[in-house]
């Protein structure tokens, strides 16, 4: 029985499995499919939403604990933004602060035991990554039109290295995407990996017998150490993913 509650091995947790599908003979032939990332997605999109509506405190004169807290927290990201990309450019505030909120909650809900982590799929974080990259670049053309370009070659360049160095630049420039959506992705699969694998090798100990539960009370100290780290990654992986974002928008924006 042990065998049908516990996943077999700790990557499976990463999968997309289909949910509901439907199979329609319309424009030559539809399917429809409800994956469970495409569910999580809904789901902190609904969250997320549902944070902002219920900490609302319009009708209330003294703010309540959650009110603070998001309060709090807009200070804070209002303060990187402005700290990144300067005060003029607050435009961008709205973006950057659903972008944080939008993968804090999708790494919050990851540590919920049976639950899918959307920024575990590598997908949904290249995804963001790339778009991102797209976005800034598009920002950029449209604020130094061709002068963007002459971000890829470096001040005082010798003439006959500016081919090479620009092929450089324009592949470091390109990584950016992978190594933004990337770090995002390895982390989160690390740690929850991590997670699985102590959490079974636990479970085991504690059905070996009363004296093998009693000394597994040990390494299971070392767990819940491992799940306040994740709790703390799921913050810190937001942050740098933002504030990484900002850092790009102030050099398509400046031309560092």
């Amino acid at each position: 029985m042990s065998n049908l509650i516990f996943i077999n091995s700790p990557l499976e947790q990463f999968e997309v499995t289909s949910l509901v599908g439907l199979n329609a003979p319309i424009f030559g032939y539809l399917n429809l499919t409800l994956t469970n990332l495409a569910l999580y997605c809904i789901l902190v999109l609904l969250l997320v939403i549902s944070l902002h509506v219920i900490t609302n405190n319009n009708t209330k004169l003294v703010p309540s604990k959650w009110s603070i807290a998001l309060e709090s927290s807009f200070a804070s990201i209002n303060s990187m933004v402005r700290d990144q990309i300067g005060s003029t450019n607050e435009i961008f505030l709205p973006f950057i602060y659903s972008l944080f909120f939008f993968v804090l909650i999708a790494n919050l809900i990851g540590n919920v035991p049976y639950s899918y982590t959307v920024t575990t799929s590598i997908i949904v974080t290249l995804g963001l990554s790339f778009t991102i990259l797209i976005g800034v670049t598009i920002l950029g053309l449209y604020i130094h039109k061709l002068r963007f370009f002459a971000f890829f070659i470096p001040s005082g360049c010798p003439l006959a290295l500016v081919p090479l160095l620009v092929l450089i630049e324009v592949v470091s420039y390109l990584t950016r995407a992978l190594s933004l959506g990337i770090r995002l992705f390895a982390n989160l699969v690390a740690g929850h990996t991590l997670m699985k694998i102590i959490s079974t090798f636990l479970y085991n100990l504690f059905l070996s017998g009363p004296v093998v539960a009693v000394l597994a009370l040990i390494p299971f100290t070392v767990f819940l150490a491992i799940c306040g780290l994740e709790l703390a990654v799921s913050f810190i992986q937001a942050y740098v993913f933002c504030i990484l974002t900002c850092s790009y928008l102030r050099d398509a924006i400046e031309l560092h």
